[in-house]
């Protein structure tokens, strides 16, 4: 299946704000107000969906699946909608699956459609079925940070012009990461600066070098597991069609050390690897469990994998992250003299 790429996205383009899975309760509304300001500062237009605030700080689903799964088609497929962002993950958007109409996804025009954490469970399946290439780092909330020295945002990427696609784009590992947490958005809603204070690097899973390229496909591993031998995750079939191998892109949100040897176990006797050209690792906040660390549960799963695996690549759930494009041409290089990733879309 060939890539699809949506056009590049200009100031007065229309975006449009849902939530496919988790909603913003009332006590986070001033910081979806100021992330969407930022949009229309750049001169976008924004409209947004009516599954997307919340009246309650407990629901953990922004509206029903019926009505979620109607928005974001009809907002994917609307030619008059440039791009789709939800303002953040959550924790059960796999049930708009069923749902979601990926033949007439792919008869449409694309439009990018941007995000990580759970939403990734739906920006999989548009990539693997219906072929749109799709805008993995960013959320919503996170559009008014400034991007770390040598990152993109998610804008940034969807800006570039059809001259510049054809040019590979580096980004360049961070020198430093956030220590824990998030930013409190009910105390600073116009938080604007990644606070990256604990010293950070990629390291090669027992190795000092990697050099390889690919077709970039992932996301978060706990959400993505359950698609593996599913219609929507099929990784194997979609990396059958694709001209060159891939690189496999997976960032742990919370499990634990145990949760995620298991989950990679399984990801790899579903055949998610077999066709890599290398793996990179997200940097994670998750667990290390009592006999186990993160890096041993990778280690673990694909230590005899015999491609290079990158670990602590800045994507997923600890700031600060790049901007990954499923189905997007990548070079990954880690040596000393740099730490980067470089992308096209061709």
């Amino acid at each position: 299946m060939d890539i699809v790429y949506p056009a590049p996205l200009t100031p007065g383009d229309t975006i449009a704000v849902t939530a496919p899975s988790a909603g913003v309760p009332p006590s986070m509304s001033a910081r979806l107000d100021v992330a969407i300001a930022a949009l229309r500062a750049g001169g976008y237009e924004v409209i947004q969906g009516v599954c997307l605030r919340d009246d309650t700080e407990t629901a953990h689903i922004s509206a029903s699946k019926e009505a979620r799964a109607d928005e974001l088609m009809a907002l994917l497929i609307d030619p008059d909608v440039a791009a789709v962002i939800p303002p953040w993950g959550g924790e059960t958007g796999i049930d708009l699956l069923p749902l979601l109409d990926f033949e007439l996804l792919a008869a449409s025009e694309p439009c990018w459609y941007a995000g990580f954490s759970d939403t990734t469970t739906t920006m999989l399946p548009l990539t693997l079925r219906s072929g749109w290439a799709t805008l993995h780092g960013w959320n919503l909330m996170d559009t008014p940070y400034a991007p770390a020295p040598g990152h993109r945002r998610w804008l940034e990427v969807a800006e570039l012009s059809e001259e510049e696609r054809v040019t590979p784009f580096a980004q360049r590992a961070a020198t430093h990461r956030r220590d824990a947490g998030w930013d409190d958005y009910r105390e600073d809603p116009q938080v604007s600066e990644m606070t990256l204070t604990v010293p950070t690097r990629w390291k090669v899973l027992d190795g000092a070098t990697a050099h390889f390229s690919g077709r970039v496909i992932g996301g978060c591993l706990e959400v993505l597991s359950p698609l593996a031998g599913t219609p929507f995750g099929d990784v194997p079939g979609w990396a059958a069609q694709q001209d060159e191998p891939t690189v496999v892109c997976l960032e742990a949100a919370e499990g634990n050390a145990y949760e995620v040897a298991r989950l990679l176990h399984g990801l790899r006797l579903a055949g998610w690897f077999d066709a890599a050209a290398g793996v990179l690792i997200g940097r994670t906040p998750a667990p290390d469990a009592p006999s186990l660390t993160q890096h041993h549960a990778v280690r673990d799963a694909l230590g005899d994998l015999e491609v290079p695996v990158v670990l602590d690549v800045d994507f997923g759930h600890q700031q600060p992250f790049l901007t990954l494009v499923n189905g997007a041409h990548a070079e990954v290089v880690v040596d000393p003299g740099g730490q980067s990733i470089s992308q096209s879309l061709t």
